[in-house]
């Protein structure tokens, strides 16, 4: 006889899925609150004193990308170390800075608006780099996030020249690696004019292998990279409608 009916194979999937949301379920908080400790044990190390890192959105759901807040009076260098800690646990999916009003107020106080979004966009891509394909200047799907981050850093000094810079490592012919890296940085330029940077406000430049980080050998892999520099700052005209510059 046989029973292998379609109602006895719907009933089965239909139970996996229950069974498999009710682990997810069961499992969730427990990962999470694992990350969590992690997360404090990892922003102590690094000397990052009264920053906390939230494990769910503003719809309360459970998030493996924390949102990183406080430590407003820290140092640029130890918020960077702070965040790359904890971008590095494992579980981690990425993490980002949290909106701090009161930082930038201070900032403001003292610092010029050049200033401002350079540290603050060298904040970002400390933390976690702009990554691409292999030998191709098609982004890493979690570049998007990182991305985004470091549209939000520059907005502030939207009318300003922003120069976006590449870099390869030594591997292969340099003539091809000077013309990938360009290719890479015009890629980030457009993606930036895409979220409403002024396309007329930023310079792509690629430079090869001929710019290693200090300390590094030309062909160390860590030297493939996007710097950007907050090069002059032009006052903004005003517009009847604040719209992004023509890309």
């Amino acid at each position: 006889m046989k029973t292998n009916s379609p109602i006895l194979i719907l009933a089965g999937a239909v139970a996996t899925v229950v069974l498999g949301l009710a682990s997810e379920v069961a499992h969730g908080p427990t990962l999470i609150a694992g990350l969590n400790g992690s997360a404090s044990a990892a922003l102590a190390q690094a000397g990052g004193t009264g920053i906390s890192a939230r494990f769910h959105n503003d719809r309360g759901w459970l998030t493996r990308h924390p949102a990183l807040a406080g430590g407003d009076t820290l140092d640029d260098v130890t918020r960077a170390r702070a965040a790359e800690g904890v971008s590095h646990i494992p579980g981690v999916g990425g993490v980002h800075w949290a909106p701090s009003p009161r930082r930038r107020s201070a900032e403001a106080s003292d610092t010029a608006p050049g200033l401002h979004c350079q540290q603050d966009v060298e904040a970002v891509v400390k933390a976690r780099s702009i990554r691409f394909a292999e030998g191709s200047a098609a982004f890493d799907p979690a570049s998007e996030e990182v991305l985004d981050e470091v549209a939000a850093a520059l907005k502030p000094c939207v009318g300003s020249i922003i120069a976006i810079t590449g870099h390869t490592d030594a591997a292969g012919d340099e003539a091809g690696n000077v013309e990938l890296s360009f290719e890479r940085a015009e890629a980030v330029r457009s993606a930036l004019v895409g979220r409403s940077i002024p396309a007329d406000g930023l310079r792509a430049r690629g430079v090869g292998s001929a710019k290693p980080l200090a300390g590094l050998d030309q062909t160390d892999t860590a030297n493939r990279r996007i710097e950007f520099s907050v090069i002059a700052t032009v006052p903004l005209a005003p517009t009847p409608v604040d719209t992004p510059g023509a890309g």
